[in-house]
């Protein structure tokens, strides 16, 4: 195989769970069936998780990400809990200004604005 799985590292805080990816280019289909497995691993595990995404590492992602990315919030949502994205990279960004996704993604500068203010599941 030789393939290399996207690695995720996790981190779990009182107040949220923060995944960052650790792979500089997110591109092929496979690399993102095997994040999705990883990601949705691990919304699996609670109820109404405060989940951050850390995009420091990433500096090219295909656009099947984003679809990615959509499938994710929709599951976070539906369990009660929140999704907020964080250090991504300016073109990247840019992406997401274009495809309108700013709108859709609670998207923050730094992982330290993006733990401020996290609801405390009840």
């Amino acid at each position: 195989m030789g393939m290399a799985k996207p690695r995720i590292s996790v981190e779990y805080r009182d107040d949220a769970t923060i995944i960052a990816f650790t792979d500089e280019k997110i591109l092929e289909d496979t690399d993102i069936r095997a994040l999705q497995e990883s990601v949705v691993s691990v919304i699996a595990q609670a109820e109404g998780m405060n989940l951050i995404l850390d995009f420091h590492n990433v500096k090219y992602l295909s656009s099947a990400v984003l679809g990615l990315l959509i499938r994710i919030s929709k599951r976070i949502y539906e369990r009660g809990g929140q999704l907020r994205l964080c250090n991504i990279h300016p073109k990247i960004y840019e992406v997401f200004r274009i495809t309108r996704l700013t709108q859709v993604f609670d998207i923050y500068d730094s992982l330290e604005s993006a733990t401020q203010g996290f609801s405390k599941t009840v």
